[in-house]
C-alpha cells in the first residue's frame, strides 16, 4: 500500500483512550503517527507500522 501524509488509518487494536484512528504525520524509514482521540504523537518503525495498520480511511 502507498500511504501519504495526512492520510487517515485505522490499526488493529485500539490506543488507551479508546481510538483506533490515526493521522500519518511523516512516512519513511520510521512512521510519525497521531492519535485522532487525544492528539498523542508516536515515532514507530516502517515495519511494526505496516503490521499494525488496518485499512487507509
Amino acid at each position: 500500500m502507498d500511504y501519504k501524509i495526512g492520510d487517515i488509518v485505522e490499526t488493529k487494536k485500539p490506543h488507551p483512550c479508546g481510538s483506533n484512528q490515526w493521522e500519518i504525520l511523516r512516512v519513511g524509514l520510521d512512521f510519525k503517527l497521531k492519535c485522532k482521540g487525544c492528539s498523542h504523537v508516536l515515532m514507530i518503525p516502517r515495519e511494526k507500522a505496516l503490521k499494525i495498520i488496518k485499512i487507509i480511511k
